[in-house]
């Protein structure tokens, strides 16, 4: 072979693998940004999720309010009649 045919195959297979280079590091760039979106994407969910997770905190903690007033207003009806009824005990009434 001729010397001049040696260099320009060799020019070519730099060129091929330059090329070959550059197209995965941008394949690689594209997926890193895919990636990244995917993880906004999961961010976004599980705030929504902490939210959600926040607003049924409260309204337990609201119904778990009501229902220790309820409980009291229940006792308090209870220690009334016990008061105003006369069969019970005076040893019972509390």
């Amino acid at each position: 072979m001729d010397t001049t045919v040696v260099i320009i195959l060799i020019i070519a297979a730099v060129i091929v693998l330059a090329i070959s280079a550059y197209l995965m590091r941008q394949q690689q760039a594209r997926k890193v940004e895919e990636r990244r979106g995917e993880a906004a994407g999961t961010r976004d969910e599980a705030r929504a999720t902490e939210r959600r997770a926040e607003q049924a905190r409260l309204q337990a903690e609201e119904q778990a309010e009501r229902a220790k007033r309820e409980r009291e207003a229940a006792n308090e009806l209870n220690r009334k009649a016990d008061e105003l009824d006369p069969d019970v005990d005076d040893d019972a009434r509390t």
